[in-house]
């Protein structure tokens, strides 16, 4: 028996887009996603948000799941756009009130409330007048969290800024491959400064809460001791990891990433005073683990997110994928996790999401061997002396997987999009054990 302590936190995630629909409700504007969704050619099968699992309506029966299965917190985001339509100015009465019913709803189960305020749906008039590349966003996000803060600060537990900044700098800026869907290499590098920027902001407009930030890390190896793979694994290391690491936890960018990106963007975006906005201390710092990533030097360019490095092959490491064609080894987070713990200043530790999408409906026994091998790795960690004080499992629902549309299935749950009825998975079933049991 594997046994978790008592206070460990069990939880499962979403995010507004992926699940909330109702994107013209109640004084909601367009985020960048509602606009890159509706762009032909950007989302698999031309899929938008606009309902995604309705949970905007639904919440109640999803609230009810949550609790049957034992849930203790739930990691879900605030849309932007619900809150402060345009970006900036007086908050949207019909959109907090929906959140504080949402929030009263989560405490009256006795499920704690675990918002995110930014996950990835910008307001498209921020967009427009430059997005995360220009600094004045940060300071938006910031006036936002405010409005956010002042509303349901007083029933809120943990306040995570943002989620994934690499996703939203890189996919977004830089391949296109996400909402805003540009293709500007200088602009994802200040984008990602930015966002780190108004992560600061947002924690000083939050005086009195409990803030953290969530990061899609990963364990990076490289294919051989070969200088060149050595040092391929570096630099991706280097943009994956300590881009975004090193200035929340040590309050500088690693000197290395700089010199890589240097004539591409150079420093001028990064001011005095910035690096010390940034690494305000951390009440906690949130882990997004999905797959490894095993890294070779590559001959040819290549394009990609990593941006400075166009050398650099992400190579197959030979094992079972999941149905997105991600490598499934939870070695990588028992690593990265150690990792974190000899690295840098101690600070607790969530994972905030990790899960599998597995062509499988009801029976889902793929997930439940990956969910079992992670968090066993989970505890190896914390027996190792890892401050880790929970878990999320990604998702609690079948949802919009942004440019997959609806084709991936990451939930426990399973909901079947022309009905919306919910039906757990054997997976959710297996987890509420988990729970219940405190261990696996």
């Amino acid at each position: 028996m594997t046994r978790f302590d008592p206070s460990f936190l069990w939880g499962a995630a979403t995010s507004g887009y992926q699940i909330e629909g109702a994107v013209t409700e109640d004084g909601r504007t367009p985020s960048i996603w509602d606009t890159f969704s509706a762009t032909p050619g950007k989302i698999l099968g031309g899929d938008t948000g606009a309902v995604a699992a309705d949970h905007y309506h639904r919440y109640p029966e999803d609230i009810a799941l949550m609790s049957q299965l034992g849930l203790r917190a739930y990691r879900f985001s605030l849309a932007w756009p619900r809150i402060q339509p345009d970006g900036r100015g007086p908050a949207n009465p019909k959109g907090l009130d929906f959140y504080r019913r949402l929030t009263d709803t989560l405490l009256e189960h006795g499920i704690q409330p675990w918002p995110t305020l930014y996950h990835w749906d910008l307001p498209q008039p921020l967009e427009d007048k430059g997005g995360w590349p220009a600094r004045d966003t940060a300071e938006r996000f910031a006036e936002y969290a405010s409005l956010a803060y002042e509303a349901l600060g007083d029933r809120i537990p943990a306040w995570t800024t943002l989620n994934e900044p690499w996703c939203s700098a890189f996919l977004g800026y830089a391949t296109g491959r996400h909402a805003p869907g540009r293709r500007e290499p200088a602009a994802a590098v200040r984008a990602a400064h930015h966002l780190l920027l108004g992560h600061g902001l947002a924690a000083e407009a939050m005086p009195d809460a409990r803030v953290g930030i969530t990061l899609n890390l990963t364990h990076v190896t490289p294919r051989s001791n070969d200088p060149a793979d050595l040092d391929a694994a570096r630099r991706i290391d280097g943009m994956q990891n300590r881009l975004f690491l090193d200035p929340l936890l040590r309050a500088a960018y690693p000197e290395d990433v700089l010199d890589d990106l240097g004539d591409i963007t150079g420093t001028d975006h990064i001011r005095p005073g910035d690096l010390k906005t940034i690494a305000a201390p951390l009440d906690f710092l949130g882990i997004n683990y999905y797959a490894p990533m095993l890294v070779a030097h590559s001959t040819e360019p290549t394009p990609s997110a990593y941006v400075g490095s166009p050398f650099v092959d992400i190579a197959d490491g030979g094992r079972p994928k999941t149905a997105m064609g991600w490598e499934i080894d939870e070695h990588g987070l028992h690593d990265l996790l150690l990792r974190l713990r000899a690295d840098y200043p101690e600070v607790p530790l969530y994972v905030t999401e990790n899960g599998a999408a597995f062509d499988e409906a009801i029976h889902d026994t793929a997930r439940i061997a990956y969910l079992d091998g992670h968090l066993r790795a989970c505890a190896r960690a914390i027996t190792q002396g890892v401050p880790l004080k929970g878990y999320f499992v990604w998702s609690l629902l079948d949802n919009f997987e942004w440019s997959y549309g609806y084709s991936q299935r990451f939930g426990i749950v399973h909901v079947d999009y022309p009905t919306q009825r919910r039906t757990p998975k054997d997976s959710a079933r297996w987890y509420a054990a988990v729970i219940e049991r405190g261990g696996l």
